[in-house]
């Protein structure tokens, strides 16, 4: 077996949406839970409890509750906030154990521990799950490899393991784990590629491990070369250290129930609007375009579909609530139609750049441009203070009808003080 020097871990939230809700709620641990996409729609996050029940991954709801009722499973909607912050946490302790670290999802990291000596590892990786555990209140597993492709094999392993942590460093059980992984199971493997294999007799990880350089070359793309390379354990996929700030900004969200009144319409786009500036600000950057879709359902049977969209260059580069809100509405005046029940509203903000290289506007005061940024930032200070929409603008309206169906939320929001639980001493 060929390795090289790397030395990458993958620290992996177990059940993650569901660990953040047991985190709040202690009630509910060692118990069956489940959490549902957007709408109460689909299972995104299962407990143990709840697979051993057979619930899949994905499954629509109205398909498992059954199972649900019967099984008294605790059922929550999901809550991107709480998610996102615990995610933040999780992310800002592993940067403790190494500035070389990749986020790859909400609740995925690689870490590179090539300062680490091999027989260290296994110690290093129980004392990074035990921190985080600590710190976070988040279970972990880690997998530990000289590739990135070899650790999400590891972390794969680590998680059926009684300890959590796994290293394939000079292991000699490595070939042992990869003719366990299935070829589906192998990370970068897709459907396409999945029926490819099989249809060729390669079954296992270990097998396309084993396939010669030169039939890699021939029959699959640069993507499967690298795949099957990682799997011998030369690096070909570095760790993205550096995270690009991101290029455009949506916000959509699917109605609870059909809207027709264009002022539900106005309120959805204004409340998408005010989310997408406060994200642009926090990262520091400004929008040149606005882009405002809508759209009725594609599925409903003998009802007309129809979907549009309108795009508006700003004059001036900005992340001013107000002002995108007022080109927004402008946008949705132009493809809004009466007669429609509508289903999605979504806005876009594009042509992101640095706030701070921006010009003045020639044609404003550079008072009032102050003024406005002061309000900009005394609405976000508040709203982080006091919970999202603490404070806002008057068109978002109040009881938003349109709102996404959360049947099971477990309303916790870790930047309001009001809606955290109490824990009391005894």
């Amino acid at each position: 077996m060929l390795y090289n020097k790397n030395r990458i871990a993958l620290i992996d939230c177990n059940s993650f949406y569901v660990s953040c809700e047991r985190l709040f709620n202690p009630s509910i641990t060692k118990k069956p839970v489940v959490v549902l996409s957007n709408n109460d729609g689909c299972v995104i996050s299962r407990s143990n409890e709840a697979k051993v029940l057979g619930i899949k991954m994905g499954e629509p709801y109205f398909k498992v509750k059954k199972i649900v009722e019967k099984n008294n499973v605790k059922v929550f909607s999901s809550n991107y906030s709480l998610y996102r912050d615990m995610s933040r946490r999780v992310m800002k302790t592993l940067k403790q154990f190494s500035p070389q670290i990749e986020i790859y999802s909400i609740d995925e990291a690689f870490l590179n521990l090539s300062s680490i000596k091999d027989e260290n590892l296994l110690e290093y990786g129980n004392k990074i799950k035990n921190i985080i555990l600590k710190w976070t209140g988040i279970p972990t597993s880690i997998g530990i490899a000289t590739t990135k492709t070899l650790s999400k094999i590891a972390n794969y392993t680590a998680k059926k393991e009684k300890s959590g942590v796994i290293s394939l460093i000079n292991s000699e059980k490595i070939d042992k784990i990869l003719s366990e992984v299935k070829i589906n199971d192998v990370w970068g493997v897709g459907r396409q590629l999945t029926k490819f294999y099989v249809k060729n007799g390669i079954n296992t990880a270990y097998q396309l491990k084993n396939i010669s350089n030169s039939w890699i070359k021939k029959n699959t793309n640069v993507f499967g070369s690298r795949t099957a390379m990682e799997l011998k354990g030369i690096s070909c996929i570095s760790l993205e250290i550096h995270q690009e700030k991101r290029k455009n900004c949506c916000v959509s969200r699917s109605f609870g129930t059909k809207v027709t009144k264009p002022e539900d319409l106005k309120e959805s786009i204004t409340t998408h609007c005010l989310n997408a500036a406060e994200k642009i600000r926090i990262d520091n950057q400004i929008a040149k375009k606005v882009t405002v879709f809508i759209r009725t359902s594609p599925f409903q049977k003998n009802k007309n579909y129809y979907a549009n969209t309108k795009d508006i260059d700003l004059p001036i580069a900005t992340n001013d609530s107000i002002e995108l809100v007022k080109q927004s509405l402008n946008a949705l005046k132009c493809i809004y139609k009466k007669g429609y029940r509508y289903q999605k509203t979504g806005i876009i903000l594009s042509g992101l750049k640095d706030a701070n290289i921006y010009r003045k506007n020639l044609l404003s005061t550079i008072c009032s441009e102050e003024k406005r940024t002061k309000l900009m930032k005394a609405i976000d200070h508040t709203n982080i203070k006091y919970g999202r929409h603490a404070l806002s603008i008057a068109q978002a309206g109040l009881k938003k009808r349109w709102n996404i169906k959360r049947q099971h939320s477990s309303k916790i929001d870790t930047a309001c003080f009001k809606l955290l639980p109490v824990v009391r001493a005894w």
